[in-house]
């Protein structure tokens, strides 16, 4: 029972994180139904931030956030402004390709800076600590703080796009641009400001998880597919299904304890030889593609 119970408690904390790392991508397409593929790369851009800004100043790696968080949204502004809104005039392999080729600069030019190796934090106020909830579970402090800035985070956009005059204007202009403009909604300034948020919440993302995971320039690929799939699950553009998503795309993640729970407790000697942990990552590539042939819009779709 102790492995079941926390494979279910850490699916659900990796979940929460692996949903903030989706919000900008499932914030983006919902405004502009543009699909950045250069994703993963604004997350590694995250970590590198949050990294280097922990090493060079000596502050804790939880208090690189706001740095990181400009950075990114200074990022989305500039990729909007310089390059994607020219793309939009395109069709839509236009857009495609062109976000593949600003994901392919974005991570050689992090291959020419920092290199290939790995780098990790190895000093922090959560770093190495973990809490002990008994019943065999321990939660890491660094996953335990990152689930919870990402609940802050969802709840902010939430009240941002629910609550709020420009939160109204990011609807209208995802739901028809056209029909925005002539109401009089500046819909450039609305991507833009899309793209900021975007940017913001995946490099505030990253700066979280390079807490508890090296970082390398193609990081950002595994995010990229796995982001994907949450957008997907949840639908295309909508930020609850997002939040939902995550966790459960986080429990399918923590397969191999589950299958390490029903291999103890049925004693079958054949489940106990398969190493599950090596397929983890197939699962969520095949809840990926079930998804899109089944339900093409997610279970949260909101476009209508």
């Amino acid at each position: 029972m102790d492995i079941l119970v926390g494979s279910l408690v850490a699916g659900v904390l990796i979940g929460m994180v692996l949903a903030l790392v989706a919000l900008g991508l499932t914030m983006i397409f919902g405004v502009m139904d543009i699909v950045n593929f250069a994703h993963g790369e604004f997350l590694m851009i995250g970590m590198y931030t949050g990294l280097l800004t922990a090493q060079a100043t000596g502050v804790d790696p939880l208090l690189t956030l706001p740095v990181a968080a400009a950075v990114g949204s200074l990022l989305g502004i500039i990729c909007y402004y310089g390059f994607i809104r020219f793309l939009l005039r395109g069709p839509m392999v236009a857009q495609l390709l062109g976000t593949f080729g600003l994901m392919l600069f974005l991570r050689n030019l992090a291959l020419l800076i920092f290199g290939s190796e790995d780098r990790s934090l190895h000093h922090g106020l959560l770093v190495g600590k973990s809490f002990d909830l008994g019943m065999g579970v321990i939660i890491p402090a660094t996953k335990a703080a990152a689930a919870g800035l990402s609940v802050v985070a969802f709840l902010s956009i939430w009240l941002l796009m629910n609550r709020t005059k420009v939160g109204k204007a990011l609807t209208a202009t995802a739901l028809n641009a056209q029909g925005a403009r002539y109401m009089g909604i500046p819909t450039q300034k609305m991507n833009a400001l899309a793209w900021a948020i975007g940017g913001a919440s995946v490099t505030m993302a990253g700066a979280l998880i390079v807490n508890f995971w090296s970082v390398n320039p193609f990081v950002g690929l595994l995010f990229t597919m796995i982001a994907f799939t949450i957008v997907a699950l949840g639908g295309f553009g909508s930020v609850p299904g997002a939040f939902f998503a995550g966790i459960v795309v986080g429990l399918i993640t923590e397969i191999p304890g589950f299958w390490d729970f029903f291999a103890f407790n049925l004693e079958w000697e054949w489940m106990m030889d398969v190493p599950m942990t090596s397929f983890k990552y197939t699962f969520v590539y095949l809840a990926y593609f079930v998804i899109m042939v089944i339900r093409p819009s997610g279970l949260f779709g909101w476009k209508h």
